[in-house]
């Protein structure tokens, strides 16, 4: 076997990028032409998968159902098909979040990964806070699964999902190589940028990425912070500042998918799935109701 067959079959590199970026709050238009601008930047070409904040479409901090679904789009919808003629000239893919219009008046926070052929995957944010957009939202009813992508397999969550280790541990067990977790982190999240990532990539031994945005809305600043992890916690692109920006990194999806972490031959041997213990796990499945007290 050549040198050359023997790389090829022991790495599988993807260029990722996450673009943290201002939004312009309530104007999709505007925000659809900042998403297309950036991906004309220098910083992403030749990229395989660029990500986006949480609520690019639209911004995040509506004070009601109605306000908020003025500025919601169907999935598949404009901003999508345009997005996709993009991955088509570009050959990538790209996760973006914006409001979605469900049936019925149903409002969901979502992110769509779309490729070269158009929308490829949605989620819909299930866990949600008492804070801008998300008092109106409806949690998304679907389960936490891995998307192929030109050979690379894509988690995704958004925002307040990643305070939930079940949501990241459901994605790696489904096969992700890399986590996406685009949010609107304010201030009061700091420990959540400066740690979640780091912490969710070495528990899975997976790629994770938080995609912040920067700027303000109504009175709230957004951290930016952003940040890609290794599997084994390290950051690889960080963006430790509220400045618009692209975090570029190389990924290696076979590093991902070994779980068995050989540190010393036959006598240091970590295995993240094998050791696992589901049967001692049970409480967690469980339901708690408390009372939800809102101040």
């Amino acid at each position: 076997m050549s040198h050359q067959e023997h790389t090829s079959q022991s790495s599988l590199l993807k260029t990722v990028c996450g673009v943290q970026t201002h939004v312009d709050f309530g104007d999709t238009q505007a925000n659809l032409r900042r998403m297309l601008g950036w991906l004309e930047h220098q910083d992403v070409q030749g990229a395989d998968l660029v990500v986006f904040p949480e609520c690019m479409l639209s911004g995040y901090c509506f004070s009601s159902l109605q306000e908020a679904h003025k500025h919601a789009e169907s999935v598949p919808g404009p901003a999508t098909e345009a997005i996709a003629q993009v991955c088509k000239d570009r050959r990538m893919h790209v996760v973006f979040g914006l409001l979605e219009r469900g049936p019925e008046g149903v409002l969901y926070n979502s992110c769509v990964l779309v490729g070269p052929l158009g929308v490829v995957s949605t989620y819909r944010k299930v866990h949600l806070p008492f804070l801008g957009v998300d008092r109106f939202t409806t949690p998304g009813e679907n389960r936490y699964r891995s998307i192929e992508a030109d050979q690379m397999r894509i988690g995704m969550h958004i925002c307040y999902d990643g305070s939930f280790p079940e949501s990241s541990r459901c994605l790696a067990l489904d096969g992700a190589d890399l986590l996406v977790l685009p949010t609107n982190w304010p201030p009061g999240a700091d420990t959540f940028a400066k740690y979640l990532p780091n912490a969710r990539a070495l528990e899975n031994n997976v790629y994770f990425m938080s995609v912040n945005r920067v700027g303000t809305e109504r009175g709230f600043r957004f951290i930016g912070n952003s940040r890609i992890c290794d599997p084994n916690g390290n950051p690889i692109a960080d963006a430790p500042n509220e400045n618009q920006q692209v975090l570029r990194a190389t990924i290696d999806c076979n590093k991902a998918r070994n779980k068995r972490l050989v540190r010393v031959p036959k006598e240091h041997v970590i295995d993240r799935w094998a050791d696992r213990r589901p049967s001692y796990y049970e409480s967690i499945a469980k339901e708690h109701h408390l009372e939800r007290k809102i101040d």
